[in-house]
């Protein structure tokens, strides 16, 4: 699923496709926002893992990775 976490005093959010459910990824965010130093982890699937601090998280985007089609599509 991809994730999208706003970045205060940035103009691009950091953009990932993790393998947790939705409800793992709103849970890490729960508890990394429970304290000014805490932080907010997260691991893609190709392993990569994201570290932002809490006190600068602007939003997080949470949904369903989009299905990629490969070739042309033409309308019905």
């Amino acid at each position: 699923m991809e994730v999208k976490i706003g970045v205060l005093h940035t103009a691009r959010e950091i953009v990932l496709d993790s393998p947790q459910t939705p409800e793992e990824v709103e849970h890490a965010v729960a508890e990394a926002l429970k304290s000014v130093d805490g932080q907010l982890v997260l691991v893609e699937e190709k392993g990569r893992k994201v570290i932002v601090p809490a006190n600068l998280v602007a939003y997080v985007d949470i949904a369903q990775a989009d299905t990629r089609r490969v070739g042309f599509a033409t309308a019905p």
